[in-house]
């Protein structure tokens, strides 16, 4: 595998990992990750108090069922013998997530479902993007 210069990827806890940087970011990427299943009353903040200035946080997930926003939970089976694992997601329409980041301090704030490619998908991909 390649090397990518100045690229660093990291695998940690999101908040704890950015509490604990003291140089900051220029960008941070989400892919149908951290700020699906991070409350976004922890996460953003603190995305937006070490992206440094012009700095971009870019998620991606998959759209909100309709009427269904906020913290919700996913229950995922595991053995016959075991309590299913609950995991949960933080489901927001495109405005919402406009409105919440605005709300933390963020700029140039953009989000949109991009429609699922033709073929056997039928459910698009929330986009958002913003500026510290």
């Amino acid at each position: 595998m390649g090397a990518t210069p100045g690229l660093e990827l990291h695998q940690a806890e999101a908040v704890a990992f950015l509490g604990q940087d003291r140089e900051g970011f220029d960008s941070v990427y989400s892919v149908y990750g951290a700020a699906w299943f991070t409350d976004p009353a922890r996460l953003l903040p603190a995305v937006r108090e070490r992206l440094r200035p012009g700095g971009r946080l870019v998620f991606s997930q998959r759209p909100a069922v309709e009427g269904c926003y906020g913290c919700q939970a996913s229950y995922i089976p595991r053995g016959d013998d075991e309590d299913p694992l609950v995991v949960k997601r933080w489901d927001y329409e495109a405005d919402g997530w406009e409105r919440l980041l605005r709300g933390y301090g963020f700029t140039g704030v953009d989000a949109r479902v991009l429609a699922a490619p033709p073929g056997n998908r039928t459910i698009g991909t929330l986009i958002v993007q913003a500026r510290a």
